[in-house]
């Protein structure tokens, strides 16, 4: 790692957070981030990691504006913290083409993780350097998750003139029907407004085809052991009009996800009930789901 290198790009990075108005910090982790990807997509272990959640809505333009601290993947590997430990470690050492970035291979820790009191995976944290700036980097990898369609792999976009990472990931049926089980299981208790903002989002701006998206949602559905629901909580007015809700999404807002965004949590549930419900009624009368959706729709 060169100094003059990591003071180029330290430059850089200073220079677009002025022109973008943003935080440095905020560039720097997502630098870090991305960086980190890389060297995952030029390893040994790139088939054993299929990245999901809000880095790998990144690939598909959604909005920088909502920051992001932590990678998270779906694992095919062995889930003892031990052996994650040991491939972050391997990741960290790896040499690729000199971007800046340092990554302290000693400073891996794992922990066992168990989101929302139900669904277990490990954690692994680390330390990025740029300079003598910090980098605290985070890995979420959750594990036995299905993924239908298939798998995608897709270049990840770069802040700086580096390589891109070429990774694994989730195919946009299988985000849709994680985030939406997430909202019927977790019911009025619900506080991640993230899944109710990026379906909405994916929505708005990809199209689906029915049976392809009631098959993901039936699979994730299944294989986490959650009740298909024909009347969810989530697009209740007793859940999105509390005041507990309300307060939270304005919250999320303010956080930066958009200005396209809804401005109440009911706006969101409304459309998300058209986007949602008409595939949900199908599974519910075990019945094939036809529609095609064209972006933002409604169904045809």
């Amino acid at each position: 790692m060169s100094g003059n290198v990591a003071a180029s790009v330290h430059a850089r990075l200073a220079n677009r957070a002025r022109a973008d108005d943003r935080p440095f910090q905020e560039l720097l982790q997502y630098y870090g981030l991305e960086r980190f990807l890389y060297r995952i997509s030029k390893s040994d272990y790139r088939d054993r990691f299929v990245l999901k959640g809000a880095l790998m809505l990144r690939v598909w333009d959604a909005p920088m504006t909502r920051p992001t601290r932590d990678i998270d993947f779906l694992g095919y590997t062995e889930n003892s913290i031990d052996s994650l430990e040991d491939i972050v470690r391997a990741i960290c050492a790896l040499e690729v083409e000199d971007d800046g970035l340092g990554f302290d291979p000693q400073g891996v820790k794992g922990e066992r993780i168990k989101e929302d009191a139900d669904y277990e995976g490990v954690r692994i944290k680390f330390t990025g350097l740029l300079e003598n700036a910090k980098i605290p980097m985070q890995i979420d990898i959750a594990f036995d998750d299905v993924v239908f369609p298939d798998i995608e792999e897709s270049a990840y976009p770069t802040l700086l003139s580096y390589p891109a990472p070429i990774l694994r990931m989730y195919p946009c049926e299988t985000v849709v029907a994680e985030k939406f089980q997430a909202m019927v299981y977790l019911g009025t208790i619900n506080s991640r407004m993230k899944d109710f903002y990026d379906v909405w989002w994916l929505s708005r701006r990809f199209d689906f085809d029915g049976a392809t998206l009631a098959e993901a949602i039936s699979r994730t559905f299944a294989n986490r052991g959650t009740k298909i629901d024909l009347d969810p909580v989530c697009f209740r007015s007793e859940f999105f009009e509390a005041n507990r809700a309300v307060t939270q999404w304005q919250a999320f807002l303010k956080k930066g996800p958009g200005v396209d965004a809804p401005s109440t949590l009911g706006g969101v549930a409304g459309q998300l009930r058209e986007f949602l419900l008409p595939v949900v009624e199908a599974l519910g009368k075990t019945r094939r789901f036809e529609g095609r959706w064209g972006a933002p729709g409604p169904w045809s």
